[in-house]
């Protein structure tokens, strides 16, 4: 039995005998449904008072059940993450989540997938980033009148909804966390460069050691790009260093387990000899943390 406050459309499509979209399409009053097939999808509404999503019932108005999402992200973790939230939520309210990804072209711009635009007539999209702040992007998803939602923009944040944390305290409140561990000497390893998030952490990072008075020399800060790659090189730059740091923040999870696998290469115990942390939680972390 399906608890009342977690009942989908599913579960109204399987109560009545019908598909999602055929529950979606009465939901939204359309006439392409057979009064007998209506009545009984009505009557498992009530029967579990099932109360639909505002927002995936706005859409549904428009008559589209498609949802876009489009990446340029190096970090598959960080992107499986948002991929399967966003197909759950899909899924639980009737709708097909279209993926497209992007890539930058020479002249360090992206180019607009028209059929995305065009074609497959979707109700919105769901934009990440660096993609949530390339003017090309936006403006095109505006002229085409399509709805948008951005994740953890850097820029104009009134041009659209947008779904973000806020990285900079969480950044703070990590790196206060190792000043009361002790450390003093603390190296950092920068997010990639195109996303505002990397920004926000590395402030957070700055206030902290500022309010307490503690130094972050240059050679103390590595630029990386969130994948692991990048990580190993930056926290190899780290601990080759004549005076290491005693704890290394890594602006993701990926980078803080290269950061991992090069303490151990170094002879190193983590966090005896060196504290690691990373950010974002993603199952890598927690894999990394029982082992």
């Amino acid at each position: 039995m399906v608890k009342k406050d977690n009942i989908t459309i599913q579960d109204v499509a399987d109560r009545a005998g019908v598909s999602i979209m055929t529950v979606s399409r009465v939901m939204s009053k359309k006439a392409n449904v057979k009064e007998a097939t209506r009545r009984k999808i009505l009557d498992a509404i009530a029967e579990l008072n099932y109360q639909p999503n505002a927002a995936a019932r706005s859409l549904a108005g428009s008559g589209s059940y498609f949802l876009g999402l489009i990446y340029d992200n190096p970090n598959a973790a960080y992107l499986s993450q948002i991929l399967m939230g966003a197909l759950h939520k899909c899924t639980e309210n009737g709708f097909h989540l279209i993926i497209n990804a992007f890539e930058r072209k020479e002249d360090g711009c992206y180019e607009i997938d028209k059929n995305l635009i065009g074609t497959s007539k979707v109700s919105g999209v769901i934009i990440p980033p660096p993609l949530c702040d390339a003017p090309e992007i936006l403006s095109a998803l505006t002229k085409a009148n399509i709805p948008i939602v951005r994740i953890a923009p850097q820029t104009q944040p009134n041009r659209s909804p947008f779904v973000t944390m806020d990285d900079r305290q969480a950044a703070y409140d990590m790196t206060e966390y190792l000043i009361e561990l002790g450390h003093r000497k603390i190296g950092f390893i920068k997010g990639h460069p195109d996303h505002g998030a990397s920004d926000r952490r590395y402030n957070g990072m700055q206030a902290a050691l500022k309010k307490h008075g503690i130094p972050l020399p240059e050679d103390y800060i590595q630029q990386g790009y969130f994948s692991y790659k990048s990580g190993i090189s930056c926290a190899e730059n780290l601990l080759n260093l004549a005076e290491r740091p005693t704890a290394i923040f890594a602006s993701n999870d990926d980078m803080a387990a290269a950061t991992i696998s090069m303490a151990q290469k170094h002879g190193l115990i983590v966090p005896d000899d060196l504290s690691v942390v990373g950010f974002d939680d993603v199952p890598l972390a927690s894999s990394i943390c029982r082992s």
